[in-house]
């Protein structure tokens, strides 16, 4: 048999090479590969069957997309064996050779091997069995065994039930992906609007003898002639681009990442223009097409439903033009879009309105996508239609839902003309998962999540915050505008205020209201940038700051709005971490605003205070911390929580001229990761060989803080993190703490870095490393500061090149900001004295950010 399933792999191969060249010089349209790769699988599968001799009442079934017919090309092929009986000893020997012949073939093979009984069991247990037999085709073998197989599994179908766990599993698969098509790396197979979405509908439709294919749907009135094509079409564009997918990646792919975009792209023949990446286009005929189909699925599933689940409700009147029939909104007029265009504002502020409401019927969604095109200037200029806008934004509830369902049925982005420019725009960078208008309306979603009750335990400072805050709704103005200028040439803050001032004005918003709005969006990016990149320890940046927000109410508005920014580019940019920034910052100007000139004695007063407070509910003796603070300097102080001081107090009180290192850990008291403290008399080195340790293990270094005390010992604090260990830091606290001290005690030259792999993003968006090298106001130190892309052993490659150099460090801010990381050190040594060497120094410290 050997011999036999080598030469069906080979020629499974050559001829598998044979259909995806001609695919790829267009020689073939997508049904067609998927067809002729299934058939000659079907061939390959029925030549080892029959030289099996298997009894003439065993079938070879193929089940999923493989009983569909169509097989990508590096498809799994599923298949069942379908036994009229148990198999017995001889049997049982035939199916494991026959099982091992299918791998041998070299194909991924998802086999199963049961009774018509035991496959009814099954797939009342399952509902991915029960799919996956639904699709179930005849390969060969016992057609009499396969016919009996399809009437008791036909028998058993109860399309009810059915329609019901796959729109359960349709709603859970699009929660997974956020309820959204627009992620800027879409799944073309599972993403909301992709392959499966379709394959959904025609799952239901055949369960419930509706139809098997879209014309056959839209002969029995569930859709329309030009809508089945429009289905047709799309489809035919996802299986088109799936195709190219696995063919480029060589396997089983389906997600489009940024790094194969541009190649896909290219297959299809589009091209780069000075304003555009070929990409792009690629990707915005991707979210049409998911727009597309994501409407009309809507429509199917409600029409499928009605077929299904007969109703015998009466409309009810919700006002002269609306009736409610089966929880649906629909209008009394089937033409009142046309006849009375702001009728469509008004159907979405009766759905934040009505809350026991489902949606649309699909009538009305028909009829609204019809009459978009009502929305012109005329409309917009319209002071009843402004006053209808605004009051769908102050809406107690459904402000999310209602504007996400604007935007999906077009209406938003003709309401909003430049919102309509950004639908569907690509953000190339490494922060942002999402299309700018996607990006947006997660940021209206997340200021409205502060409002909730049931989301209160999220965030609950800004839940706070917004409790106290009046008008909600004019910071839902500002996130729509605060990104809306983007791809336009200039800056996209100062545009989008222009923007934003506009629509203010014309919506007859108060003065005090347009000028907050302004601000906001003119400004959305400041207070991130404080946080992350300033020094909040120096009064002269807080005092700043103060001056540009002017009050509290701007304060925290632009919180409120930094926060829900922040948490709309990605679930890998936020942290706790950056969070506690922006809360400290927000505090600390808070306080400058009430009159408090920042103060760095006052400050110092305050945190040691406090930590004194607290160091007493720990039992220490009365002065235990008298002789580490005198030797520790104000920044000390400054750059240091009372509960970071508490804990390095405590630690560290009675080791103060220790000629020992001393390493104490603890779980991170904000957010994930381990925070370690080191004291040891300082020593050349010192910081390069910490990272070397961190490094070695494959740590993450996500903050870092140097101090040189005034008799020269070194107290450094690092929060470091590592995927390996998310759930146990704990467990591993006494092993840092040995392996760091051992380290430490000894003098073993430093390691080699390791040149850590780039993410997958890193590589698609390279950042060019640069280095700066200033001397500060006094010419006493000097601030290096380093952009480069994130990668384990980056920190240890500049901390080694700074003690080649014999430089000394006396503070670092290490800030990763996703996958960019923007580091600040304060530095002195001999070597920054000479020109010569600063241009060195500057040299090797680009090589080591360099990979």
């Amino acid at each position: 048999m050997q011999p036999l399933a080598q030469k069906l792999k080979e020629q499974l191969k050559a001829r598998h090479q044979l259909i995806t060249a001609a695919f790829s010089q267009n020689q073939k349209k997508p049904e067609a590969l998927l067809h002729d790769i299934c058939h000659s699988v079907d061939t390959a599968l029925i030549e080892l069957w029959q030289a099996l001799a298997l009894p003439n009442d065993v079938s070879l079934i193929g089940v999923g997309g493989y009983g569909r017919g169509e097989l990508f090309p590096y498809s799994d092929v599923d298949v069942l064996v379908l036994l009229p009986h148990a198999a017995d000893d001889a049997l049982r020997v035939k199916l494991e050779l026959l099982v091992q012949q299918f791998w041998d073939l070299g194909l991924e093979i998802g086999h199963s091997i049961r009774t018509i009984d035991e496959c009814l069991q099954e797939s009342k247990a399952d509902i991915t069995v029960q799919t996956s037999l639904l699709e179930a085709r005849l390969v060969t073998g016992s057609r009499k065994s396969f016919r009996a197989l399809r009437e008791h599994y036909n028998a058993a179908m109860n399309p009810q039930a059915f329609f019901q766990a796959k729109t359960l599993e349709l709603r859970q698969r699009h929660v997974k992906f956020e309820d959204t098509p627009y992620s800027l790396e879409p799944n073309c197979k599972e993403s909301p609007g992709g392959l499966r979405d379709l394959q959904v509908i025609l799952w239901i439709s055949k369960a419930a003898k509706l139809g098997n294919s879209w014309s056959e749907l839209a002969a029995r009135g569930l859709i329309t002639g030009p809508e089945a094509r429009q289905l047709r079409r799309n489809e035919r564009a996802f299986k088109d681009i799936r195709i190219r997918l696995h063919i480029f990646a060589k396997r089983r792919e389906d997600r489009l990442v940024f790094d194969v975009q541009t190649p896909i792209a290219e297959t299809f023949g589009f091209v780069a223009t000075p304003t555009r990446r070929s990409s792009e286009y690629l990707m915005q005929r991707y979210y049409w097409a998911a727009k597309a189909v994501t409407q009309l699925n809507t429509i199917l599933l409600q029409n499928i439903e009605a077929q299904l689940f007969i109703s015998t409700s009466k409309p009810h009147a919700i006002n002269a033009d609306f009736n409610e029939i089966n929880g649906f909104i629909e209008p009394v007029d089937p033409q009142l879009f046309e006849h009375r265009p702001s009728a469509m504002l008004e159907l979405y502020l009766l759905l934040s309105q009505q809350t026991e409401l489902k949606g649309m019927s699909a009538p009305t969604m028909r009829a609204l996508w019809h009459a978009r095109f009502k929305i012109n200037s005329k409309f917009r200029r319209d002071p009843i239609n402004h006053d209808l806008f605004l009051q769908i934004l102050q809406a107690p509830q459904g402000v999310t839902h209602a504007l996400r369902g604007m935007n999906q049925m077009s209406i938003l982005g003709r309401y909003l003309p430049n919102f309509r420019r950004i639908i569907g725009q690509m953000q190339h960078d490494l922060f942002h998962v999402y299309t700018v208008d996607q990006h947006i309306l997660m940021v209206v979603r997340n200021l409205r999540r502060f409002t909730m009750p049931e989301h209160a335990h999220e965030y609950p400072f800004c839940s706070q915050l917004i409790a106290n805050f009046p008008q909600h709704w004019v910071l839902y103005v500002a996130a729509l505008f605060h990104d809306i200028a983007k791809g336009r040439n200039g800056d996209h803050s100062h545009l989008g205020g222009e923007d934003a001032r506009r629509f203010c004005r014309q919506h007859g918003m108060a003065k005090d209201k347009t000028e907050l709005v302004v601000f906001l969006v003119e400004h959305h990016l400041l207070m991130s940038q404080v946080a992350q990149k300033q020094d909040l320890s120096d009064p002269e940046v807080i005092q700043h700051f103060a001056k540009v927000v002017k009050d509290e109410r701007h304060l925290t508005a632009l919180y409120l709005l930094t926060v829900s920014d922040i948490r709309g580019t990605s679930p890998k940019v936020w942290n706790a971490w950056k969070g506690k920034l922006l809360e400290d910052l927000y505090h600390l100007t808070l306080r400058a605003l009430g009159g408090e000139i920042p103060s760095p004695d006052r400050e110092l007063k305050n945190r040691q205070d406090e930590a004194l407070k607290n160091l007493r509910l720990y039992g220490l003796p009365e002065n235990a911390h008298a002789e580490l603070w005198k030797q520790l300097d104000v920044v000390y102080f400054l750059r240091n929580d009372a509960s970071d001081i508490v804990w390095q107090t405590r630690v560290f009180y009675d080791k103060v001229n220790s000629e020992k290192p001393a390493v104490k850990c603890r779980t991170a008291p904000i957010g994930e990761g381990l925070q370690v403290a080191v004291y040891i008399k300082d020593q050349p080195d010192l910081f390069a060989r910490i990272c070397s340790y961190f490094d070695a293990k494959s740590f993450s270094i996500l903050d870092a803080k140097i101090h040189t005390t005034q008799h020269d010992y070194a107290l450094d604090t690092f929060l470091i993190s590592a995927s390996a260990f998310s759930k146990n830091y704990r467990d591993i606290i006494n092993l840092v703490e040995h392996e760091l001290t051992k380290l430490l005690s000894s003098q073993t030259a430093l390691p080699v870095p390791s040149k850590g792999r780039l993410s997958r993003l890193s590589r698609t968006f390279p950042i060019t490393p640069t280095v700066g090298l200033l001397p500060d106001e006094r010419g006493q130190y000097y601030l290096l500061s380093v952009t480069a892309n994130d990668r384990n052993g980056l920190l240890y490659s500049i901390a080694k090149v700074l003690a080649k150099y014999k430089i000394n460090l006396h503070t670092a801010k290490i800030m990763t900001l996703g996958e960019r990381v923007e580091d600040v050190f304060l530095i002195d040594g001999a070597a920054l004295q000479n020109s010569r060497t600063q241009i060195q120094l500057e040299t090797d410290l680009l090589d080591a950010l360099t990979i």
